[in-house]
């Protein structure tokens, strides 16, 4: 009698579980945004709650949390009870970079999170200065072996996507450079624009405005494929090198031990949004490619970018005072 009893107590909870999963969501959910308003996370967090929102039939409310490389608003997640209604949008920030950049962490990567699915990426490419005598990637790691330690290379800030891209460079050719970090991408294109700096690995979108108008010149995208935005421009590998390829990711997570129902059910909303041609521009616009895939193939980028961007930081010696 008491196993019949388990049995049915056991039984009893998983419909209950599965009723919730059913009618799910049945109130506003919450999305954290671990970035300041105007960002490009930001950006991408408010198109997506837009979205979300127009499948689901539900509210989804933005909270605009920054600071510490993303990992104070992606901490209040991981914390959260893992019910489907407080999601955060996950970023090669705070999922794969900050693990290896800060000694202590308030959650754990690859433990921490349900990952629900991919939203977009976008690429980077490098650029520099017109006035620097380089048009290829060949070309531009040939001046800075003839003049190393010479060749200024501007970034957003020690630890940011831009600086770990530049080490990777750096690691891969044996080049040496000079790193100047900024406080932000936009004072660092500004320095690059006016010609205090000579290179920098900038957000795709970002530079095309700057490269058509002659500004700046595209060397590669750092991306699988050509950019439809730079057809002209090669990728790194067309350029000599090999598996060279940075992008940057948005992806949905929830805290660790969601349901598999509310899970699947997130991602086949969020694969239905981005194919839509409407949503597919709204990503457009912003420079974004419109991604999409499963629950597993959004955990497995994250695993693997945190021991590649652990390698290049371990590799580099950079650190975060």
């Amino acid at each position: 009698m008491r196993a019949m009893r388990t049995v049915v107590l056991v039984l009893s909870l998983a419909c209950a579980a599965l009723a919730a999963a059913q009618s799910y969501p049945t109130r506003p959910i919450s999305l954290m945004v671990p970035a300041p308003a105007g960002g490009p996370t930001d950006i991408v967090g408010r198109v997506i709650a837009h979205m979300l929102a127009e499948q689901i039939g539900q509210q989804v409310v933005v909270e605009n949390r920054g600071g510490a490389g993303n990992t104070i608003g992606t901490a209040v997640t991981a914390k959260a009870k893992p019910d489907g209604y407080s999601l955060v949008v996950g970023s090669p920030s705070a999922l794969s970079i900050s693990p290896a950049l800060y000694k202590k962490m308030p959650y754990d990567a690859a433990k921490d999170f349900t990952p629900i699915g991919m939203i977009a990426r976008t690429a980077t490419v490098l650029v520099v200065h017109p006035a620097l005598p380089v048009k290829t990637v060949k070309e531009a790691i040939a001046l800075a072996k003839a003049r190393p330690g010479e060749i200024n290379f501007a970034s957003g800030g020690n630890g940011t996507l831009s600086h770990l891209t530049m080490e990777l460079f750096r690691l891969t050719t044996d080049i040496k450079v000079l790193h100047v970090p900024y406080k932000g991408s936009g004072p660092a294109t500004t320095d690059l624009l006016g010609g205090q700096m000579q290179m920098m690995f900038h957000i795709l979108p970002l530079s095309v405005p700057h490269v058509r108008a002659n500004k700046l010149r595209a060397l590669a995208a750092t991306s699988v494929e050509r950019s439809p935005l730079l057809p002209e421009v090669p990728t790194m590998e067309q350029s000599g090198l090999k598996g060279f390829e940075v992008t940057t990711w948005y992806g949905l997570f929830g805290p660790a031990g969601m349901s598999k129902e509310v899970v699947q059910k997130l991602n086949a909303a969020l694969a239905a949004a981005v194919k839509l041609p409407v949503n597919a521009r709204r990503l457009n616009d912003q420079g974004l490619d419109p991604a999409a895939g499963t629950p597993e193939a959004l955990g497995a980028v994250v695993v693997d970018e945190l021991a590649k961007w652990g390698k290049v930081v371990r590799a580099a010696g950079v650190t975060i005072n």
